[in-house]
């Protein structure tokens, strides 16, 4: 509806909330006899437990409790969950799925693993009674590095798998892949680390856990990205229970990335203490456990051999991966490795592909979905290859792309790594990114670069992903009395701005205005269902439910403003938020017909009063988005810092519900895809597995001055997928902006003969380089 439906830039309705510190995020929420936990946890990456002493600690003042691995496993709580991925042809019986119990028993297998769960009157007593705990560890070797986790002389992780693998999976026609290989005339291959990184929430986990006793009833606060996966996870895995019994609230998150995704020992642990106290009891993690016991994302090592002909053409893809996951399988461990291993094939008319992941296990922190979950792993290998196989032909990256690129005219287009686009222009995305970015322009400020002493680089990347995975999502409108709206959504909102779409939605369907409407999320106990966010799926999935759902209203409404006007429902017309005998000027609003169903005299007979609708949108096909990005670099060889001085992102994600909204979710990816690639890495020692990067002062992050302004246009082609034609944008900034960033750096670089560096891209390793190439 005009100003403030779908497409428009509408500011965000959340703001004013968090711009003057109304935000209700878990440690604001504060309860009369709250206690407070601490863990205790281990200083060693893999040791034996031969025994742990908790009397000086249960005595310390003001400790209620002290739990251990032994105890949760008395108390039969069930263990942490693992999911399989939904990935095609995935086996379950590949993998080997360890038992992580919320507390170790016998034995730790990483740095931060629990050992004690210390409940007492405040974090600071938790701490102290912390100290006062003695555990005989038994230290052992460790296994550390990825490359080298199945070497026979490597430590095993478990027993049972002394070679650390826990699963293999294959992908593609191998018979096809190795027959275009032997007809190849050039063969690309590369070896590729994509290193280990941090979500870094700005809102560390957190949880509050009530139990009333004599209601036999849970309420947690938690911040999560699925109130209702937590739920079910709480009550049917770790306790054994109906799900009726618990009521999860997530509120306001800051920040979670797909590393909330997971669920994790404390909550089980102060759910526990809750019941056996009868008190609230809440824990909020420290940033240093945070580096620790965050589960991380990445961390994989590559090789990629690209097939061509003489002329440049992609004829085969060979991808072997080795995906670290750390000590335990967190509960999506085996997604990011396997899920988008579509988005290898790019948006390329490479016939055949083949691809090998091996999972294995290290004595670290287990590893899980972060922004991406996989899809800026694979973006990166199939787009910095290109730029490399470009190079090594002696063609222009931009021209190698658009000989390989898939035409419009052969959408829809079966990849030979399960992807099928539905749609997309990909030549003309290409094409307006070259526009926007003034690609034309580069030799000039090339030149004018290289007259201050430093070097210019420009990067390209063209990336793709599957969005929003087969599944479902709910929404339920139900009017107020008053005219007003409530909207229930069964996702959560993570900091996107849910709220803000889901209000555009009803505005442009039910012509009502944003100060009418209010949105109720991430509440067990208020809404009646709902899956939560991560997959970039809640644009296209929240919003078709609630565009379903306002149809089911606008139904509802007709047949009562058919009553209101004492005519057939077949002469209504609705727009704008008012229905219309066609023809005349005798109308009612919506907001009147609501006002009007609450009183039970007047209805028709066999109408309840009231006015509402609710939805389950259902779907089985993902939808592509896609995009260009371009960036250019400066790198002073003296120092060997790269400052990113340009950039630009053309994207294709369909119908666009908010342009301010998509331009946050973009430069949001492209900041923590940069992040990436100049800036972050989690450091293990390769001996001791002790971490060298737990604290900020370690652990480098981007910040605003690190970022150039970032130039966001749309070339939205819309997808048949859903309702509204919307693709995912959540996660597509990150996906271009790590080759994009790297291809640029390596461009740079290549005048000094430095074709390959591994990321972080720090002014240290790029130094190094530049000294060893002179």
């Amino acid at each position: 509806m005009g100003a403030f439906g779908i497409s428009q830039p509408v500011r965000r309705t959340e703001d004013p909330i968090f711009l003057t510190g109304q935000g209700r995020y878990v440690d604001d929420i504060k309860l009369d006899d709250t206690l407070h936990g601490f863990v205790l946890r281990s200083p060693h990456a893999h040791a034996n437990i031969n025994s742990i002493d908790i009397s000086r600690a249960a005595a310390a003042p003001g400790v209620h409790l002290v739990l251990i691995g032994a105890d949760y496993e008395a108390a039969g709580l069930g263990a942490m969950p693992y999911n399989n991925p939904p990935t095609p042809d995935w086996d379950p019986n590949c993998i080997y799925t360890p038992k992580m119990l919320a507390l170790a028993t016998n034995a730790v297998r990483f740095v931060g693993d629990g050992i004690a769960f210390i409940v007492a009157d405040s974090v600071v007593a938790a701490q102290d009674a912390a100290e006062l705990i003695t555990v005989d560890y038994e230290t052992l070797p460790a296994a550390i590095g990825t490359a080298t986790a199945t070497d026979p002389r490597t430590p095993a992780v478990w027993p049972e798998r002394p070679d650390n693998i826990a699963f293999v999976h294959q992908a593609g026609d191998k018979a096809k892949t190795d027959a275009a290989f032997e007809s190849a005339e050039h063969v690309v291959t590369r070896k590729l680390t994509i290193n280990r990184v941090g979500a870094n929430s700005i809102e560390a986990r957190a949880i509050l856990a009530v139990y009333e006793k004599e209601a036999d009833f849970h309420t947690i606060y938690l911040s999560a990205q699925s109130a209702f996966g937590m739920r079910r996870i709480l009550a049917e895995v770790i306790f054994g229970e109906d799900q009726s019994k618990f009521r999860v609230i997530t509120n306001d998150i800051g920040g979670a990335f797909g590393m909330k995704a997971a669920f994790y020992p404390e909550y089980a642990l102060s759910v526990w203490a809750a019941r056996l106290l009868g008190k609230p009891v809440k824990w909020i993690e420290e940033r240093t456990e945070a580096h620790l016991t965050d589960y991380h994302g990445r961390d994989n090592v590559t090789e990629v051999s690209l097939a061509l002909d003489n002329s440049g053409k992609f004829l085969g893809l060979r991808v072997d991966t080795t995906a670290n996951l750390g000590a335990y399988l967190s509960t999506l461990a085996a997604g990011p490795a396997t899920i988008h291993l579509g988005g290898l094939a790019g948006v390329y008319t490479t016939p055949a592909a083949h691809v090998n992941v091996t999972g294995i296990f290290t004595h670290s922190c287990p590893t899980a979905p972060y922004r991406g979950a996989g899809r800026p792993e694979a973006s990166f290998v199939i787009e910095t290859t290109v730029d490399a196989a470009a190079r090594e032909l002696g063609i222009d990256p931009v021209k190698l792309r658009r000989l390989n690129m898939i035409p419009p005219e052969a959408i829809p287009y079966q990849t030979p790594l399960y992807f099928n686009y539905d749609s997309g222009r990909f030549d003309e995305t290409l094409k307006m990114a070259l526009d926007v970015g003034d690609y034309g322009g580069f030799s000039a400020r090339k030149v004018e670069t290289e007259k201050t002493g430093k070097l210019r680089g420009l990067g390209i990347s063209y990336a793709i992903e599957r969005a929003a995975p087969a599944g479902f999502e709910f929404n339920e409108m139900k009017f107020q009395p008053d005219g007003t709206l409530k909207i229930y959504a069964g996702t959560t909102n993570n900091g996107q701005g849910h709220h803000t779409m889901y209000t555009q939605i009803a505005c442009e369907f039910l012509g009502l205005f944003p100060d009418d409407i209010r949105v109720i999320e991430g509440d067990t106990g208020e809404v009646q269902k709902g899956f939560g966010t991560g997959g970039s799926r809640v644009s296209a999935m929240g919003s078709s439910a609630a565009f379903q759902a306002a149809e089911v209203i606008i139904e509802k409404a007709k047949t009562l403003a058919s009553h209101i006007l004492e005519t057939a429902e077949v002469d209504l017309n609705f727009s704008e938020g008012v229905f219309t005998i066609t023809g005349t000027d005798r109308s009612v609003s919506l907001k009147e017909v609501a006002a009007f169903s609450f009183d039970a005299a007047k209805i028709p007979a066999g109408l309840e009063s009231g006015l509402s609708g609710e939805a389950e949108y259902r779907t089985e096909v993902c939808n592509y988005p896609n995009g260009c990005h371009i960036s250019e670099v400066e790198i002073d060889p003296e120092t060997g810092k790269i400052d990113v001085v340009k950039y630009t992102v053309v994207d294709d994600v369909g119908v666009v519900i908010n342009p301010l909204l998509l331009d946050g979710q973009i430069h949001g990816g492209v900041a923590q895809g940069l992040g990436q690639i100049l800036f972050e890495d989690i450091s293990y020692d390769p001996i001791t597995g002790q971490m060298l990067t737990g604290s900020f002062m370690d652990y480098a992050m981007p910040r605003g001055d690190d970022l150039p302004g970032i130039k966001v246009v749309s070339n939205s082609v819309p997808t048949g997928t859903n309702p509204l034609g919307i693709k995912g944008a959540g996660e597509a900034g990150t996906i271009g902006a790590m080759p994009c960033v790297m291809n640029a750096a390596i461009d740079a670089l290549s005048s000094l003969g430095i074709f390959q560096l591994e990321m972080p891209l720090t002014p240290n390793r790029v130094w190094q380089a530049i000294q060893s190439a002179s």
